[in-house]
C-alpha cells in the first residue's frame, strides 16, 4: 500500500507543479520579464514547489534527514541527471548571464551550505541568512531584467502556447491554476515523506538514503519534464536556467525556510558531510569551467554527467542500505 501512496505522491506533486507554473508563467509573461530570468525565478521556482512542500513537511514531522536529503539530492539530480539528459536530446547553448552570475553563485551556495552544516545543524539563523539571499537574487534578476526589456515574448513550457504581455490570460483563472497547484502540492508532499518513511523502515534502508533518491529524484520530475521539454522546443535558455535556479532556490529557499521553521534546525548526519554535499559541490563547480569555455553543453558532456549520476546512486544504495 505505501508503495500506491508513493507512487500517487508523485503523480499529485508533477500534477501540481504544473498548475503552478502554468499560472505563474502567464503572470510573469505580463510583466515583461526576459525567458532567461523567466527560467531562473518563474520557472524554477514553481518547479521547485515539490521540494519546497516535501522538505518542510519533514520538517514539521521531525524527519531532518529526508529534509536534508531531498534537497541536496534534488540539486545533484538536477545537475547531473536532468541537464545531462536534455543535452542528449539536444546541446544546451549557456547565456553569458548565466556564467557570469548565476552558476558561480549557484557554486557559492552549495558551499555555504557545507560551511554551515560542519556543525552537524544548520541552525535557524543559518536559515534565516539562506532565505535572505534567495529574496536578495530574486530582486536583483528582476530589477536587471526589467533595465534589459520591457516587452517580451515566451514560450510557455507546460502547454507550448506563446503568451505575450498583451495576451497574459485573465488574473482569475492564473490564481486559480496557482492555487490548485499549491493544494495538489500540499497534498502530494504529505503523501510522499510519509510513503517514504513507511518503506524506509520496512527495509531498514535510512532515511537520508530515502531522501537523496526516491525523494530526491520524485520532487524533480517537474524540472525533468520542463527541461527536456524546453529543450526540444528550443527554449535553451529555460532549460538551463531552470536547472539553476532551482539549485539557488533548493538551499536559499527550502531548506533555508525549512530550518527556520524547525524548532531546533535541520540536523546534518555526518554521511551527508563526508558525501553527498560535497558530491552537490562538486557537480556545481564542474559546470564552471565546461559552462565558461564550450558555452554550450555538448552530448558528450550530457552523457559524462548522466553516467555519474547512476554511478552516485549505485554508490549510494549498495554502501548505505546493505540491507537492500
Amino acid at each position: 500500500m505505501a508503495y500506491v501512496v508513493l507512487i500517487a505522491g508523485l503523480v499529485l506533486l508533477v500534477l501540481g507543479a504544473e498548475a503552478l507554473v502554468r499560472g505563474a508563467s502567464r503572470l510573469a509573461a505580463g510583466l515583461g520579464i526576459t525567458p532567461l530570468v523567466i527560467g531562473l525565478t518563474v520557472v524554477a521556482f514553481g518547479t521547485s514547489a515539490p521540494e519546497m512542500a516535501v522538505s518542510i513537511g519533514a520538517a514539521l514531522s521531525g524527519q531532518a534527514d529526508i529534509a536534508l536529503g531531498n534537497v541536496v539530492g534534488s540539486n545533484t539530480f538536477n545537475i547531473l541527471a536532468i541537464l545531462g539528459l536534455s543535452a542528449l536530446v539536444a546541446p544546451l547553448a549557456v547565456a553569458a548571464n548565466l556564467v557570469k552570475l548565476d552558476v558561480p553563485l549557484m557554486a557559492l551556495a552549495a558551499i555555504v551550505l557545507l560551511l554551515m552544516a560542519l556543525d552537524g545543524r544548520v541552525t535557524r539563523l543559518d536559515g534565516l541568512i539562506l532565505f535572505t539571499g534567495v529574496v536578495v537574487y530574486t530582486a536583483g534578476l528582476i530589477w536587471l531584467s526589467k533595465k534589459e526589456s520591457a516587452d517580451v515574448t515566451m514560450t510557455e513550457i507546460t502547454g507550448g502556447d506563446v503568451v505575450t504581455a498583451g495576451q497574459s490570460a485573465n488574473t482569475l483563472a492564473n490564481l486559480a491554476w496557482i492555487a490548485g497547484g499549491l493544494i495538489l502540492l500540499v497534498l502530494g508532499s504529505r503523501w510522499l515523506v510519509d510513503s517514504a518513511v513507511q518503506i524506509a523502515q520496512t527495509f531498514g534502508v535510512s532515511e537520508l538514503v530515502i531522501g537523496l533518491t526516491i525523494v530526491a529524484a520524485g520532487t524533480s520530475m517537474p524540472e525533468l519534464a520542463t527541461s527536456v521539454v524546453a529543450s526540444i522546443r528550443g527554449e535553451r535558455d529555460i532549460a538551463v536556467g531552470n536547472v539553476v535556479g532551482s539549485n539557488l532556490f533548493n538551499i536559499l529557499a527550502v531548506l533555508g525556510l525549512s530550518s527556520m521553521i524547525s524548532p531546533d534546525g535541520v540536523d546534518v548526519a555526518s554521511s551527508a558531510l563526508r558525501l553527498d554535499i560535497p558530491v552537490m559541490i562538486a557537480a556545481s563547480l564542474v559546470c564552471l569551467p565546461i559552462f565558461f569555455f564550450a558555452k554550450r553543453i555538448s552530448r558528450g558532456v550530457g552523457a559524462m554527467f548522466l553516467l555519474s549520476y547512476v554511478a552516485y546512486t549505485v554508490y549510494l544504495i549498495t554502501t548505505m542500505a546493505p540491507t537492500l
